[in-house]
């Protein structure tokens, strides 16, 4: 079948405009995918070169680290050999106690700065006793790097003729049963130390009773408090020999022991000192600082004397080794063997990776000499390099808005699928109503009003269908036996009926007739049926042709209403001709003339 011309043209005007369109977005589309395969190309290659250096930088990180913490030991001017045997006592540290070998080395720094001319023992053996006492004493490497920089000032003379290294350990174990028996902290004996300074070592007190008294005197005050006491008393312990008439002093002019003061002070005011007795001490000691150590100190002398010999018998670090084992973090060894074994290969390839890293890096000086020789080429350049990243920009723009299309599209399509899915839910919902109606009409037939109401439509309906199937139904019912036996009964019956009515009519005619002025034939009402149709059929032969047809012509039309309704007719109507027949004139007997304009419709 073909299309009208206005439909034609209007598909061909779309296909002419859909065309181009097409080929551009096909372009576009497959520019955008291999702009995408493109840069996901670039990007993997890039992303492969980021990932190796990382993971070589990852690799040797702990070598890396390591290298740079001995960096700055070695910018003190410590020989290679005491930075290898750093190495691997830091390692060693490490395995053992679980703790960073590049902290460990670091702070060797520290001890360097304020110990000078340490060898390569020394240099480690202050380094490990630093940092297993800061694991035993929970406080951090740096200071007591510091506490060991600040004891080796004070007995300094005392470590010369021990030897650094036993000297340290000694401390180290010294300091680590002083924290455990008064129940202080390293930084808490560092900042006593440090308030004291050197007051007692210059007045013959030895290590062991200066950290005994300090350490007694942190039972009710802080490291720095209990310092500064107990140098108020040394401080006053020379002129309070004469006022309270005591000797404080052997014959070499060295103070005695605190226990032996304590003893003559006590043999003096008793066991108790009440307020004149304090006063008159802070007189003599000048301060009440010094009244406060003589009095805390007095009220267990004999546990003073003990601590003193107990620190004076320590020889090693053995209690430090003892406290900071007890408080190693297993987990945390495995974490620092895994880095020092790192740290130790990575060790062995450092240099080589350093010479190239190293090489690259000058290249950078030899970059900017050519751009300090050559500026209009190095212009030119930087032209290209802005010129490759507008275009990679471009590119992604691209794909920007072609994957904003895409995602427009997409919204598009969900939002069609909600409306297919709320179209279907309003469907069903309609389903699920006419469910309900016809539950509620069948409630409503099972109502004796219902019933009614169907009742009486029913019997409409047979009605309207008798009636319309009338002729249908007569033409059947003809042929039926007992149907024409009734008929002929009818028929008896109504002859006898018309007789009686023929002749009623014509005596009513005769008797309207006796009014004058009236005249009505009698003729047409005595006849039978018979005779007025022999009379019709004489009279319609004498008609012309041409008067018959017309006669015919006005045969009353048969309804062609059909079934399916106007729709059906109308549709069926389309298919047949229609004839139009002018104005008929029709003589019946008295002479009248009638006018019928009809069409008559023919297959």
């Amino acid at each position: 079948m073909s299309l009208p011309q206005p439909l034609m043209f209007t598909v061909g005007m779309i296909d002419q405009i859909t065309k181009p369109i097409a080929k551009v977005s096909n372009s576009l589309n497959g520019l955008t995918n291999d702009y995408q395969r493109g840069t996901m190309k670039m990007a993997s290659g890039v992303a492969g070169i980021a990932a190796s250096g990382y993971a070589l930088q990852n690799a040797l990180m702990p070598a890396i680290e390591m290298d740079r913490a001995l960096g700055e030991v070695k910018s003190l001017g410590v020989r290679e050999s005491a930075l290898k045997q750093l190495t691997d006592t830091s390692y060693e540290f490490a395995l053992k106690y679980g703790k960073s070998s590049t902290e460990f080395v670091k702070s060797s720094y520290d001890i360097q700065s304020a110990i000078a001319g340490l060898n390569d023992n020394d240099l480690s053996a202050f380094t490990m006793s630093s940092n297993v006492l800061a694991a035993a004493t929970k406080a951090d490497a740096g200071t007591i790097t510091n506490y060991m920089g600040t004891m080796y000032g004070i007995f300094k003379n005392q470590a010369n003729a021990m030897g650094k290294s036993e000297w340290v350990e000694q401390l180290t174990g010294m300091t680590a049963t002083a924290v455990q028996a008064f129940k202080t902290t390293g930084a808490e004996m560092s900042s006593a130390f440090t308030s004291i300074g050197a007051e007692a070592t210059s007045a013959g007190i030895g290590m062991n009773e200066q950290m005994a008294i300090l350490g007694t005197l942190q039972a009710t005050m802080s490291g720095s408090e209990a310092g500064t006491k107990y140098k108020s008393f040394l401080a006053g312990v020379g002129k309070a020999q004469d006022a309270l008439n005591l000797s404080f002093t052997d014959s070499q002019g060295a103070m005695l022991p605190m226990v032996d003061i304590l003893n003559q002070i006590k043999g003096k005011y008793g066991e108790t000192i009440d307020v004149a007795e304090g006063d008159e001490l802070k007189k003599a000691f000048g301060s009440s600082e010094a009244v406060g150590t003589i009095k805390l100190l007095m009220n267990d002398i004999d546990g003073l004397g003990k601590s003193i010999n107990d620190l004076g018998d320590v020889t090693g670090m053995q209690q430090a080794e003892k406290m900071a084992m007890s408080m190693t973090d297993q987990s945390e060894r495995l974490s620092q063997s895994w880095f020092v074994i790192r740290a130790a290969f990575g060790s062995a390839i450092l240099p080589a990776f350093n010479d190239f890293v190293g090489l690259i890096a000058d290249m950078g000086s030899g970059v900017l000499s050519f751009t300090e020789e050559f500026p209009t080429l190095t212009k030119w350049l930087g032209y290209a390099a802005v010129g490759v990243l507008a275009l990679v920009a471009a590119g992604g723009l691209i794909s920007v808005v072609m994957g904003g299309a895409t995602m427009a599209m997409t919204a598009w399509n969900t939002a069609t699928m909600i409306g297919r899915g709320i179209s279907a839910a309003f469907t069903a919902s309609l389903a699920f109503l006419r469910g309900a109606m016809l539950a509620v009409n069948l409630v409503m037939y099972a109502n004796p009003i219902g019933l009614i109401v169907a009742g009486i439509t029913l019997a409409i309906a047979a009605v309207g269908a008798l009636v319309y199937y009338w002729d249908d139904l007569k033409a059947t019912m003809s042929e039926w036996g007992w149907v024409k036996a009734i008929a002929g009964i009818f028929n008896t019956v109504w002859g006898g009926i018309k007789s009686v009515f023929n002749d009623t009519m014509d005596w009513i005619i005769d008797k309207l007739n006796m009014i004058p002025g009236v005249d009505i034939d009698t003729s047409l009402g005595s006849k039978s049926g018979s005779d007025l149709a022999s009379k019709m059929a004489l009279e319609l032969a004498s008609l012309s042709s041409e008067e018959k047809s017309s006669i015919a012509a006005i045969a009353p039309v048969k309804s062609r209403v059909e079934r399916g309704g106007i729709t059906q007719q109308i549709s069926n109507a389309n298919q047949q001709k229609s004839t139009s027949v002018g104005t008929v004139n029709v003589y019946p007997a008295k002479g009248e003339t009638n006018y019928m304009n009809f069409v008559e419709m023919h297959s």
